[in-house]
């Protein structure tokens, strides 16, 4: 048997649903401090409202995610900070959305990329096991080649499936051993919702299940919420000390939202301008 891991706090944040934009700049508030050594590490679960389409870092905005679907169904779109490929996030009645904005060190591992997706999707499998789920980490990618637009399409290493399929989609994005991880994990799925946000991808549903699929009943967000919390303590020796956004983070997540979430030249793609060394730059996709 392997050494007891270490304990170490980490804030633990529930916050309400919110729009696209508040969400995104959210966490990227959060990981500026984090690199900067000001905010702690940070696990967060949320939700959004309206329901939302969230685009890659580096993903375009073409026609495989349809803005006319967006607009007649009342689904908000907007760009994530992190990598991947397009998600849609329902409701909290359907989708819940984790975050974590951590280095490193502050999950007791080396410098390996990866190593932090493993971390991770320990954490989340324990989680979905304990609701009843057989889920399980995929150590090497699925469907390998051209990335979809769609990211329940592929599995990536060390995500994660239930019967061979997937439940969770995760991305990351990170400035030298600190980084903003994203993830959604299906409570269940509107189908025809999907197809025609996804009219391109053949098949959306088919690559994918959902707790509700896998459980028989579909949990409630506070539900999985509690078991993710559990999982993530007893996987990793973790203290989650319940917490909100500090008068700095919230200060930020507004001018973040009014700068760049909410503008039409973030979602179009427009590069962001340099900033210091400090601006977090390089990006980890996961699918």
């Amino acid at each position: 048997m392997g050494a007891a891991p270490v304990a170490r706090d980490f804030r633990l944040l529930v916050t309400g649903a919110c729009d696209g934009p508040t969400n995104m700049a959210i966490d990227e508030a959060l990981w500026r401090g984090r690199c900067r050594g000001t905010a702690p590490a940070t696990l967060r679960f949320f939700a959004w409202e309206p329901p939302t389409v969230s685009l890659g870092y580096g993903q375009a905005l073409d026609g495989a995610v349809s803005q006319t679907a967006c607009r007649d169904l009342g689904v908000g779109l907007v760009r994530r900070p992190t990598g991947g490929s397009a998600i849609y996030h329902d409701g909290p009645e359907r989708e819940l959305t984790y975050s974590v904005v951590a280095s490193n060190p502050d999950l007791g591992i080396g410098r390996d990329l990866l190593a932090s997706y493993r971390w991770i999707a320990a954490a989340l499998v324990r989680g979905l096991r304990a609701l009843g789920a057989e889920a399980e980490m995929i150590a090497a990618p699925r469907h390998a080649g051209a990335a979809p637009a769609f990211c329940f399409a592929r599995t990536g290493r060390y995500e994660i499936e239930i019967d061979g399929r997937k439940i969770v989609g995760s991305a990351q994005r990170r400035q030298g051993q600190t980084f903003l991880q994203h993830g959604s994990v299906l409570l269940g799925v509107d189908a025809d919702r999907l197809r025609a946000l996804f009219p391109t991808t053949a098949d959306p549903l088919a690559p994918l299940t959902t707790l509700e699929a896998a459980l028989g009943h579909r949990p409630k967000f506070d539900d999985v919420v509690a078991a993710l919390v559990e999982a993530f303590e007893a996987e990793h020796g973790l203290t989650l000390r319940p917490g909100g956004l500090s008068a700095e983070e919230a200060a930020l997540a507004d001018r973040l939202v009014a700068e760049k979430y909410a503008t039409a030249a973030w979602l179009d793609g427009v590069p962001e301008p340099r900033r210091p060394a400090s601006r977090p730059g390089t990006h980890a996709s996961g699918v």
